[in-house]
């Protein structure tokens, strides 16, 4: 179908590097620390992370290849996600 999924966190390059590994990802995932790319999207879940810190809202989107938006998924909750049989569903709807 030509979806390419791409991750963005917070945690740092390392963090990221070791989930990937654990969990078998084999897509971009992106590290972004200093969440500049998360603000971007208006993602920035400010203080939701441990100790306070911020994190990243979960979110999945489906872009065109222009880079615009044309459907996503929004939830304040961590372990809220939407399923992948959703983001295929959505992506045939297109």
């Amino acid at each position: 179908m030509g979806i390419k999924p791409v991750a963005i966190s917070v945690d740092p390059p390392s963090d990221s590097r070791d989930l990937c590994r654990k969990a078998g990802y084999s897509y971009t995932f992106l590290s972004d620390p200093n969440a500049e790319v998360i603000r971007r999207y208006d993602l920035l879940h400010k203080g939701a992370g441990i100790d306070g810190h911020d994190i990243a809202r979960p979110a999945e989107f489906l872009l065109d290849s222009s880079g615009t938006i044309r459907w996503m998924n929004l939830t304040d909750d961590i372990r809220v996600r939407a399923r992948p049989e959703q983001m295929l569903q959505a992506a045939k709807a297109l």
